[in-house]
């Protein structure tokens, strides 16, 4: 197990940190732990998680990656983006209270610009799930958010 902290390497906070921890990193994989427990954001009224919430299960899993290298490389921690996902399969429609779901991404693609391409699985006690996940890690994503937020000048 990566004994960082999760909260270290995410740049979520409080509930929204929907991970548990890393178990395995190296320089294209990814390997994260979640035990499904009642009370949450996204938690269903019998606790369950709906199966739409692997997504973000699953893009946390590649923030935790990039948190990963920037702690290896003595980086700070930045912010990404979640473009989109292809190919989302699960075969149930939600994840049961107190399962233990591991989750896998693997790095298809990444260039210079900031945009990756991450395979991910997400897998438990009768639960499978897959998706591709497109993201993007601007350089210096606190000046873009800044930029975008600025009023246009007519």
């Amino acid at each position: 197990m990566i004994a960082w902290p999760v909260a270290e390497l995410l740049p979520h906070a409080g509930d929204m940190i929907l991970i548990d921890h890393v178990e395995r990193f190296d320089e294209d994989n990814i390997h994260t732990h979640v035990t499904v427990r009642a009370g949450g954001l996204f938690n269903r009224e019998d606790g369950s998680l709906p199966a739409w919430v692997g997504v973000e299960l699953m893009a946390q899993t590649v923030a935790a990656y990039a948190g990963c290298r920037a702690r290896q490389n003595g980086q700070p921690v930045e912010m990404g983006f979640l473009l989109g996902t292809r190919k989302f399969e699960c075969n149930v429609e939600h994840f049961p209270v107190d399962s233990a779901l591991q989750i896998h991404a693997l790095r298809s693609l990444e260039d210079e610009s900031g945009m990756g391409v991450f395979e991910c699985h997400l897998s438990g006690p009768g639960i499978q799930a897959s998706a591709r996940l497109n993201v993007y890690r601007p350089p210096q994503a606190e000046q873009y958010l800044g930029q975008a937020q600025e009023p246009a000048h007519v």
